[in-house]
């Protein structure tokens, strides 16, 4: 029997066209935002075709799952660095924002793995209740993700313009006030994650330390 390869999964070739369409996106950011915003949320909304091709080829994959991790981290780090530069005032909450991100995500997701989980939104029931609600409910991640990602768009669409105006305010400046709340939320369920991290993580240590002690004695 043929040998799998892993890397040519239909999955993780989207997850590849994601990667490379947030490199394009990346280059145009500071100076054509129709170019930008195009790549950006075609790769975004490729992310849910990535799943779907996971589940229908029966593709799931610990390197699919990080790769996907990995790419929408990625993705909104490149962002908000741009708006860092954009908006230089406010540049320590936008490296903050940068570091709370990447940092709780990867702890979580290696966590889990080191637990033998097959996914880093796998939570069981018997752990913090608000993780449990954020993964196993479509609708709130949905909602949580989007909105994140719909406060940092604004942001940089405002940078260039307001978009059409609305009782008097810009589309986008509408959206950014409705998607800050979220933001908010968001970055605070991302600190949550760094909590539940550590205590698993603690636990592991522990466990490992107990089966050290045994063999010595």
């Amino acid at each position: 029997m043929t040998e799998e390869s892993i890397f040519i999964f239909v999955p993780n070739i989207i997850g590849y066209g994601r990667i490379f369409l947030a490199i394009i996106s990346f280059y145009f950011m500071p100076t054509n935002y129709v170019v930008a915003c195009s790549c950006y949320v075609t790769s975004a909304l490729l992310d849910a075709f990535d799943g779907h091709a996971a589940r229908y080829f029966n593709q799931s994959t610990k390197f699919g799952a990080m790769l996907d991790q990995l790419t929408d981290r990625c993705g909104t780090m490149g962002l908000v660095a741009v708006l860092a530069h954009f908006y230089p005032k406010y540049m320590f909450l936008f490296i903050m924002s940068m570091c709370i991100d990447i940092a709780c995500h990867w702890i979580f997701l290696h966590t889990s793995i080191l637990q033998g989980k097959t996914s880093h939104k796998f939570v069981d029931m018997s752990e913090n209740p608000i993780m449990s609600v954020y993964y196993s409910n479509k609708t709130v991640l949905f909602i949580m993700c989007a909105g994140n990602e719909a406060f940092y768009a604004s942001l940089y669409l405002l940078h260039f313009v307001e978009g059409p105006m609305i009782a008097g305010l810009g589309l986008f400046k509408i959206i950014l006030f409705l998607s800050a709340p979220i933001c908010l939320v968001k970055t605070g369920i991302s600190l949550l994650h760094l909590i539940v991290a550590s205590k698993n993580l603690a636990i592991i240590d522990i466990n490992e330390r107990k089966n050290i002690m045994k063999k010595a004695y």
